[in-house]
């Protein structure tokens, strides 16, 4: 019997500790919030197809799914309501859901986009935080569903949508509220949804906000309506601002760290790599350099190495690589491939999942585009990021939830 007991607890022990340790995605852009694959190990040959291992039917929107533990999170739309929902990931069997009616009427110039949700959840502390198309943000219980605490929708949202995700500092989650001309970064309280801090110098863009340390201070960076800014991240003042201005005021491509530059890039602009500095009380950020041959809209680029991957608009959607130190062009490849995609760094390997169905995988060789395979991987167009779990890759399209395996 104690022997029999002493099984139980070391399988228990086992259990738990595999659920700890287990591959996550918990937030927009992966773990770092930088579109990189942690510890990724290509198959020795990519097999000819990939394995579905389950589909499931969750409904409308391009919000990513996010995944911790066994746990798969999506953010979807049935009818009028916006509903979360956690999935089992090795069987898509759906453990929760819980939901809030949130009718939406869309800008008539994005009706092809859909009603959303189109933020991207993140998990951290068994709680998962979702931000709605009309702007109403929700904390749940990553266990159960239930319901910790919800900030209602603003009078109006952006113009074409809430599309920003939040991100999570410690105790503290991070989210760029409210509508056109009239939002605010704000800092909750994780646990309680209590604002610690807000930043009102611009309504929302599109993009979404990372962490990073720069000049030795920890700030929130992200495109706003009009602007690339950094904002202290313990009180949120604003450390410093550069003018962005694209058409529409679509800034929607998310900000990138490489070494002691900060990439930054939008809709008929150049990408331009910026160098933020601190001389005793006071910020500059300079341009380090730009690069006119690529432009970004929303897809949002890796790096690997000393390269910079994505997706530049011009030619109705061509891969690129750049060099990240000095921004020089080192490949361009054909047109026509995608209206979008989403760019990850997994290895040596660069894997783009487009908005025709398709994750396209390729070396990640500064001095070619080097595909090596081609699948397709979903029913209808993917404008969600994919996550990634092991060797499962979970793709979202504009209805579906489908995880494969290579």
């Amino acid at each position: 019997m104690r022997n029999h007991l002493f099984t139980i607890a070391a399988i228990t022990a086992l259990s738990v500790h595999g659920f700890a340790q287990a591959p996550s995605w918990p937030q927009w852009r992966g773990p770092a919030r930088d579109g990189m694959v942690a510890s990724f190990t290509a198959p020795a040959a990519w097999p000819a197809q990939l394995t579905k291992r389950w589909q499931v039917a969750v409904g409308l929107g391009h919000a990513s799914p996010v995944v911790s533990g066994n746990r798969v999170v999506v953010h979807a739309r049935q009818g009028t309501r916006e509903q979360v929902t956690a999935y089992d990931l090795q069987t898509g069997k759906q453990l929760w859901q819980d939901g809030v009616e949130a009718p939406y009427t869309m800008n008539s110039a994005a009706l092809g986009h859909g009603p959303g949700p189109k933020s991207t959840p993140s998990i951290a502390d068994g709680r998962v935080f979702t931000l709605g198309i009309s702007g109403i943000f929700s904390a749940h219980d990553l266990a159960t569903g239930k319901l910790l605490w919800r900030k209602n929708a603003p009078p109006a949202p952006p113009e074409f949508g809430t599309a920003t995700s939040p991100v999570v500092d410690g105790s503290t989650v991070i989210a760029f509220l409210g509508g056109a001309n009239g939002g605010a970064l704000t800092a909750m309280d994780a646990a309680t949804g209590t604002v610690k801090w807000r930043w009102t110098g611009d309504g929302p863009g599109y993009a979404s906000p990372i962490l990073a340390t720069l000049a030795g201070t920890r700030q929130v960076i992200t495109q706003s309506q009009n602007k690339l800014v950094g904002v202290d991240a313990a009180g949120g003042q604003l450390l410093w601002e550069v003018a962005l201005k694209t058409p529409y005021e679509q800034n929607s491509v998310t900000p990138m760290v490489v070494g002691d530059l900060l990439i930054s890039a939008g809709l008929e602009n150049p990408t331009t790599a910026y160098r933020v500095a601190k001389t005793g009380s006071q910020w500059t950020i300079t341009p380090a350099w730009r690069n006119e041959d690529v432009a970004m809209y929303m897809s949002s680029p890796a790096v690997s190495g000393t390269a910079i991957y994505g997706m530049s608009t011009k030619n109705r959607g061509q891969f690129f690589a750049i060099d990240a130190a000095s921004g020089k062009t080192l490949w361009m490849g054909k047109g026509r491939e995608a209206e979008n995609a989403s760019i990850v760094r997994a290895g040596d390997h660069v894997l783009m999942a487009t908005t025709n169905s398709e994750l396209i995988v390729a070396k990640a060789n500064p001095a070619r585009f080097e595909e090596v395979k081609r699948y397709t991987v979903a029913e209808s167009a993917m404008w969600a990021h994919p996550a990634f779990a092991g060797r499962t890759i979970i793709v979202k399209d504009v209805n579906n939830l489908i995880a494969w395996t290579f």
